[in-house]
């Protein structure tokens, strides 16, 4: 009712204050300063660890800058193009990963090189209203920044032209776009606490003593790597299970799998996966990306496996596949098996540094009863069509179609 009144109020302040549509201005001729951070020597260690928050693109995610993991001194300041930013400015990341994600900036701080800082001329742009603006429409400047270098300028940003109501319309417009984001970030933090009990929990029904039998890895698994080939090969063929679909799920069914590969009939018999079969993400940039692990609960024909990958074929019927999957990734074992694995370019586990971690052979009915309670705490924290995730999947979809039906508008012709 609340959001039907709001929408009634922006159609006649509209009726009232631009019947005719608005203008449509570039950022150039609408903010005060338009300019690109700075960065200061990274060889002079004196110029940092001070007092004065200085921003990197990294951290600008649809978000509110309210401190920086980096702080410079003032002789780093000095020594830099780098320059103050007031309070209630917008960013945008020019370059990189995070390219044309936005964030507003509550206190006054500095900025790298690859990041636009943008003041809007505040009697005619609301601050807010520009950072929906550009939010709204990241894709279309994700898109404009693609390139060798994946990049935006300074140059580029001042031409994008945006629609320019007038204030009382833009402010009408922050309020409900405000009271959708807020309510995202209470259901994400209540999302965090469920997550957080789901952990406490999962580790509890998965301790163990002395009443149950304990065996080693080595003891129940026979291990193999998995397939390398050139990239030429992928995107058609037979089924593979690649590392995403390891590090992403407790475990699988023929529905997950999405990959595709070219093999040989030997590859096929060589790297074959089969149901129950475990498997560890074997390598990757970071130690606490290796040894996630998933179960195939699913026979697939000609189904193989990544070299990223590791399979642990079981010796015995005594565990419960699913079972296994979460022993294996409670947080007593994977600091074990982040412990154990090796880094030098990148992060590495094998069959021989995971064969001496313990698991223990509970009767199979209580596995089951575990995996029943696992998997049922698991759907209320991550499956998005149930519980607080679905509820969270919905708000943001209704967000999002409020934001682009809020900022859209008719361009006010010339002759007007």
């Amino acid at each position: 009712m609340k959001m039907v009144k709001n929408m009634t109020q922006i159609d006649k302040l509209i009726k009232e204050l631009c019947p005719k549509g608005v203008e449509f201005k570039e950022l150039g001729e609408v903010c005060e300063k338009i300019f690109a951070g700075g960065t200061p020597s990274s060889q002079n260690t004196v110029y940092y660890g001070g007092k004065i928050p200085w921003l990197r693109s990294g951290e600008i995610n649809f978000n509110k800058i309210t401190n920086t993991a980096i702080k410079i001194t003032e002789e780093g300041l000095n020594n830099s193009s780098a320059k103050w930013v007031p309070a209630f400015s917008v960013f945008i990341a020019m370059t990189g990963a995070t390219v044309a994600r936005t964030a507003v900036n509550m206190i006054p701080l500095t900025a790298n090189q690859s990041c636009c800082c943008m003041v809007p001329k505040i009697n005619i742009l609301n601050y807010k209203f520009l950072y929906y603006i550009l939010a709204n429409r990241y894709i279309e400047l994700k898109n404009m920044g693609q390139g060798v270098l994946t990049s935006l300028n300074t140059a580029r940003i001042k031409s994008i032209k945006i629609p320019l109501p007038p204030i009382p319309i833009q402010e009408e417009i922050v309020k409900i776009l405000d009271s959708f984001t807020e309510l995202e970030v209470e259901l994400e933090a209540e999302l965090k606490a469920r997550k957080k009990q789901y952990e406490y929990y999962k580790d509890d029904l998965l301790t163990f003593g002395d009443d149950v039998e304990w065996k080693t890895i080595k003891d129940l698994f026979d291990f193999k790597n998995g397939l390398n080939k050139g990239k030429e090969f992928f995107g058609k063929g037979t089924p593979i299970i690649n590392f995403t679909d390891v590090f992403k799920n407790h475990s699988l069914i023929s529905t997950d799998i999405k990959g595709k590969v070219d093999v040989t009939p030997k590859e096929k018999l060589l790297y074959k996966a089969q149901k129950n079969d475990i498997f560890f993400t074997r390598t990757s940039e970071t130690k606490d990306e290796i040894g996630m692990v998933c179960a195939l609960l699913d026979n697939i024909e000609d189904c193989v496996f990544s070299g990223f990958v590791l399979r642990a074929r079981p010796k015995t019927d005594l565990l419960n596949p699913k079972f296994c999957s979460y022993y294996l990734s409670s947080f007593i074992v994977r600091k074990e098996i982040i412990r154990n694995s090796t880094f030098t370019t990148r992060a590495l586990t094998s069959g021989p540094k995971l064969a001496k971690i313990q698991i223990p052979l509970p009767p199979l009915k209580k596995q089951e009863r575990i995996v029943d309670i696992l998997d049922k705490f698991d759907a209320l924290v991550n499956d998005i069509s149930v519980g607080l995730p679905a509820e969270l999947e919905a708000r943001r979809k209704q967000y999002e179609y409020y934001r682009e039906k809020l900022l859209t508008f008719k361009e006010k012709s010339v002759s007007a």
